[in-house]
Order: C-alpha cells, then structure tokens, then sequence
C-alpha cells in the first residue's frame, strides 16, 4: 500500500471509529425520535395498564378496522399482521397482543394524507387475540382477531 493509500485509510479508519464511539455513547441520538418512544407502554404489564398508558383510554368502540392475520400461526416468532381502515382523518394506529407480555407490538403516528394501513411481523408466545386501534378525530376505534399459534405445527 503506498503512502498515500495508507493515510487515507487511516483517516477514514478513524473518523468510522470517533462517530462509532459517539453513537455508543449516544452522543448522536436522534432526540426527536427518542423523545416520542412510549417507553411507558412498552414497560406496563397486563392489557389494559398497556392501553392506559399507549392510547391514554381503555374505552374504545368497535371501528371500521381490517385485521388481517393467519387464523393459525405456525410460527409464534413471525406472524404477519396487516391493518387497514376505510375511516378518515386517522391520526394515530397501535397494534396489541393481549396474552404478551408486553402487550404493545408497535404504534404509528400518521402524517396528514397518509394512507392509514401498516403491514409488520409480531411475536406472539401464545395464542390470543391481536388487537388493532386506530384513532379518528380524538377517539379511538379497535378490532380485534384471534391468532392461535401452534407448537410445532401440531395444533393450537
């Protein structure tokens, strides 16, 4: 390696490892988004204390909410969930799993205009009912679905 060569490896070497240490140390967290993570919701045990502390209410009607997900689970560690709603001027959507442990899987705030759909993968270490809120204007609606998962594809 020639000289030249050398020093600019060296350079680029140590500028990967200063912002490494950074990041660690979390110097370059990106605040906004840490700042909005409900670490409250994703610490409460037991449904509702979870829904108390992601949606700020346990009372939601039923809504106008598609849940779509495997009647049946093979695989508790990936099961895949989609949730769509016909209804507008949806703010806000969050996915629970009533037998969790931690019973929230994930919450979405939509920007204006968005389309109010998300597909993800949830863990589920039992079966039980997945369910969905979205909310319109300033109250929140839920569906809900029941996902057995199986052990070993031998039944649920």
């Amino acid at each position: 390696m020639t000289s030249n060569k050398r020093r600019v490896f060296l350079k680029g070497t140590l500028a990967a490892g200063t912002v490494g240490v950074a990041v660690g140390a979390g110097l370059l967290a990106p605040s906004k988004l840490l700042a909005a993570w409900p670490e409250d919701a994703f610490k409460a045990r037991g449904f509702e204390d979870t829904l108390q502390a992601a949606l700020g209410t346990t009372d939601m009607p039923e809504g106008d909410i598609e849940i779509s997900a495997p009647e049946i689970a093979e695989n508790g560690m990936v099961v895949p969930v989609t949730v769509e709603t016909g209804m507008s001027d949806v703010s806000e959507m969050a996915l629970f799993v009533v037998e969790n442990g931690s019973p929230l899987t994930s919450k979405y705030v939509l920007g204006a205009g968005a389309v109010p759909m998300f597909a993800t993968r949830i863990k589920m270490g039992q079966s039980s009912d997945v369910v969905a809120a979205v909310k319109s204007g300033d109250t929140w609606y839920s569906a809900t679905r029941e996902v057995k998962v199986t052990i070993g594809g031998c039944g649920g």
